[in-house]
């Protein structure tokens, strides 16, 4: 299963590591890929789990369909 969400406050580097640490934690092995400039993230895995480490990381993640 494939989670896109949109991360409006993801605005830098640093952002965008912690990010992929968060949710390196809570999907070992997941592919993520981040795209910084539209403030993107496409996860393979449990979308609910991605979500709640991307909040606990002090994100906002916004899911979007499809």
């Amino acid at each position: 299963m494939t989670a896109t969400f949109t991360v409006p406050d993801m605005t830098c580097g640093h952002c965008e590591k912690t990010l992929r640490g968060a949710l390196a934690e809570a999907l070992p092995g997941a592919a993520v890929s981040i795209d910084l400039a539209v403030h993107k993230i496409v996860v393979e895995g449990d979308a609910a789990k991605a979500e709640e480490a991307i909040r606990e990381a002090g994100y906002s993640p916004e899911r979007l369909a499809g």
